[in-house]
């Protein structure tokens, strides 16, 4: 444990089951069997740390769901929250506050090149949602591109945008959604050897599948530039500028969701940055203010921010642009800059994360690969690295996930919370997490390793 980790308080376990008894009675969880699932009471977090009603201290790994940047009550933030609950705690959409122009000015400052207006979410999947409307309003077309390794959200455009198998309950079929197949040369569906071969073969694909949708039909294409639960898979080198000049030819809006890769976490201000690439609409949420009160928006280009100049928006929401979720947004972008919270992402990846976690996979067979950027790293776990077989099938439940679920008990049982979905562990801490912090959750993978190890072959 770092010696300057904050440590759980006294243990207080009939508080613990008060909460939990509530919370069992009450609480209807998301993407979840109500009757099966046994949520841990939460006590307190503080930094890269949480701990439970019995004392049990967790370094996160998952940074809550891949928002909190910052880590957990960094006091600069909750004492700008308390400051602007003091002063003006709300206020409506139609008017101009403070808090609420200046998280927009910051965040205009920082997108790449004329995403200068923004419109603000209560977070990703409302982002989603109103950046399509922008789109197919704007182009006067119909028909959204998005890529079957995917995730946008779980409100109704959102989830029929997305591509895992949460959407398959919501799936319409009639929501105007083509998927196709973005690049992943670990599991190329492109048979392609190299990383120019799946790019070339991808951006094909994807010419292909307009050819046969008709191109005039497509309003827009939506990826999230570094796919986030579907595997943080990073395209290779040419594909989303190739995107970007397919949209262009065809005159569709290019969407990138930064939802989960902005602000930071790939230790660039946007996962765009990597790729000198810019999107006609850029979608926010989680890391722009670490996730204290919910946020999230669109940056929008100056074309289609004309199209609405004087021709009405055909959205709002009652909390847009919320003055505590504002208020918490310009302070976590100060500590940011102050903190240089992106370079430390930066140096985490390239100096800590990228090499122990290339270092565990030469050591544990199950590791398949290793993928990332700054604090936005992925595990591939395996049966047989020769053949690539999941160390479970997609989508398992009981005891076809038994190997993952044996695999996240390990983590936990050594401290560690970990962020998993179907054969994958992804490492994604908060971005200012020190380098003993980070070393800790790598011991802590290290031997969890060994058991996801006993179900190779």
């Amino acid at each position: 444990m770092s010696p300057d980790a904050p440590r759980a308080p006294y243990a207080d376990p009939a508080a613990g089951a008060a909460v939990k008894a509530a919370d069992r009675a009450h609480v209807f969880h998301s993407w979840s069997a109500q009757g099966l699932i046994d949520p841990l009471a939460v006590a307190g977090a503080e930094g890269a740390y949480f701990w439970d009603y019995d004392g049990n201290r967790y370094l996160d790994f998952t940074s809550g769901l891949v928002f909190t940047n910052i880590g957990y009550q960094h006091p600069t933030v909750v004492a700008a929250i308390q400051e602007q609950a003091g002063r003006l705690a709300t206020f409506a959409p139609a008017f101009a506050v403070e808090a609420r122009s200046e998280a927009a000015r910051l965040i205009a400052e920082r997108t790449p090149g004329d995403l200068d207006k923004i419109f603000f979410t209560n977070g990703g999947a409302e982002a989603v949602e109103n950046a399509v409307r922008m789109a197919r309003v704007h182009t006067g077309r119909t028909k959204v591109l998005s890529a079957y390794r995917s995730y946008h959200g779980a409100t109704s455009t959102a989830i029929n945008l997305t591509g895992d198998p949460r959407r398959w309950a919501s799936d319409t079929g009639s929501a105007g959604v083509v998927r196709f197949w973005a690049p992943f040369l670990y599991r190329s569906p492109f048979y392609a050897g190299t990383e120019a071969e799946e790019c070339a073969r991808a951006l094909q694909h994807l010419e292909d599948t307009l050819a046969y949708e008709g191109p005039s039909t497509i309003a827009a294409i939506v990826l999230e530039t570094i796919p986030g639960t579907a595997g943080i898979m990073t395209p290779p080198p040419g594909y989303l500028a190739g995107v970007r000049e397919i949209c262009d030819r065809y005159g569709i809006v290019f969407v990138l969701d930064e939802v989960m890769a902005g602000f930071g976490r790939t230790g660039k201000w946007f996962a765009a940055d990597h790729f000198d690439v810019t999107p006609d609409l850029m979608t926010f949420a989680k890391g722009v203010n670490s996730g204290y009160v919910p946020l999230g928006g669109v940056a929008i280009n100056a074309e289609i921010a004309a199209t609405f100049e004087t021709r009405p928006y055909p959205g709002g929401l009652t909390y847009s642009g919320h003055p505590l979720a504002c208020a918490a947004a310009v302070a976590t972008i100060g500590v940011m800059e102050d903190e240089k919270v992106v370079e430390s992402a930066a140096h985490l990846g390239e100096h800590v994360l990228g090499p122990g976690l290339r270092e565990l996979a030469e050591r544990h067979p199950s590791v398949g690969e290793v993928r990332g950027l700054g604090a936005f790293w992925a595990l591939e776990l395996v049966r047989d690295r020769e053949t690539r077989e999941p160390l479970v099938p997609y989508n398992a439940t009981g005891e076809a996930n038994a190997p993952m679920a044996a695999f996240g008990a390990a983590c936990r049982k050594n401290g560690l919370w970990p962020f998993i979905n179907m054969n994958r562990t992804h490492v994604v801490p908060a971005c200012n997490i020190t380098e003993a912090e980070a070393k800790e959750g790598l011991a802590a993978l290290d031997a969890a390793l060994s058991v996801a190890d006993e179900h190779t072959r």
